[in-house]
């Protein structure tokens, strides 16, 4: 089994390095709304769901915890104006759900914006909210947020699952890039994130026990690292995972020294801003796949299978 000090480091620089580049979470508070003013909320979203994540789990060091807390007040107070930037991206896009999932984890963490939640509120009443055109993992997700916001999930989140590509369980040599980030999602939203591994369906699971060892040789070798962290998640939500000791081993070597983790082959190059954009996603998915990882050797090894 792959080393537990090997699979903690990771996560320990990822967040260093998202630490010292924390202005990278930044808004576009002059672009134009019908170009895109909420694209700049999506990064500042998911930092805040992956350190919900790590203070969940309870298994990161002081300064990881530290830190962890350190970046959701930074962006809260500094990047959101304390939630005031969604309340005008509410208010500029009102069917939008991008300012509702951004929300989602300061509220669970303690952060409040009453202005937004009867927004929040209101536009969940509306037809709109489920016609609006999004994949159906995406809408899967969606319905798992309102639930954990304490919505009524329109639509029920169980009449999402079988319209997923996981769900019919496909030929997995058809997997493609775009596919693989589609079911490592499924799974996230179906677990609440690694929160609730019961939530995975046991068909779902020995379809992904089956193959995932497949595909995270496939996207080892293509040197696709943003994906492969994800996938070494999804290997942690499974009932038996199997920590495979050459993906977290190549993972582990493909992060740069500072902590910022490419998303394929080796760094970009360009402007700090552009090198930031590329490569925050990646250096979030290994600090999300190193805490998941973590916890659940921890717990393996406390609570070993008979």
């Amino acid at each position: 089994m792959t080393s537990t000090r090997l699979i903690h480091s990771v996560g320990v620089r990822a967040m260093e390095w998202l630490w010292a580049h924390r202005d990278g979470f930044r808004l576009d508070v002059d672009v134009d709304p019908d170009v895109g003013f909420l694209e700049r909320f999506k990064p500042v979203g998911e930092l805040a769901l992956i350190c919900k994540v790590l203070l969940r789990e309870g298994v990161a060091g002081s300064r990881q915890a530290e830190l962890a807390r350190r970046l959701i007040d930074h962006t809260w107070r500094d990047t959101l104006d304390g939630g005031g930037m969604l309340v005008r991206g509410q208010r500029i896009e009102p069917i939008s759900p991008i300012p509702f999932e951004v929300y989602l984890a300061y509220k669970e963490l303690g952060y409040s914006r009453p202005e937004l939640e009867r927004a929040i509120v209101l536009n969940h009443r509306l037809e709109s909210w489920t016609s609006y055109e999004v994949a159906p993992t995406r809408r899967l997700g969606l319905s798992a947020f309102q639930r954990r916001f304490g919505l009524t999930p329109r639509p029920p989140e169980a009449d999402l699952v079988d319209t997923t590509w996981l769900a019919r369980t496909p030929e997995p040599w058809t997997v493609t890039t775009r596919i693989a980030y589609h079911l490592t999602h499924t799974v996230f939203h179906l677990t609440d994130w690694g929160e609730r591994p019961e939530g995975l369906p046991p068909r779902l699971a020995d379809y992904l026990a089956t193959w995932l060892p497949a595909w995270l040789d496939d996207w080892l070798d293509l040197e696709r690292w943003d994906l492969l962290g994800e996938l070494l998640v999804v290997d942690a939500c499974l009932p038996r995972p199997t920590f495979d000791e050459r993906a977290w081993e190549g993972f582990a070597a493909a992060q740069q020294s500072d902590g910022a983790m490419p998303a394929v082959r080796s760094m970009p190059e360009g402007e700090p801003d552009e090198v930031f954009d590329i490569v925050y996603h990646p250096t979030l998915v290994a600090a999300f796949a190193s805490v998941m990882a973590t916890s659940r050797v921890l717990t393996e090894l406390a609570h070993p299978a008979s």
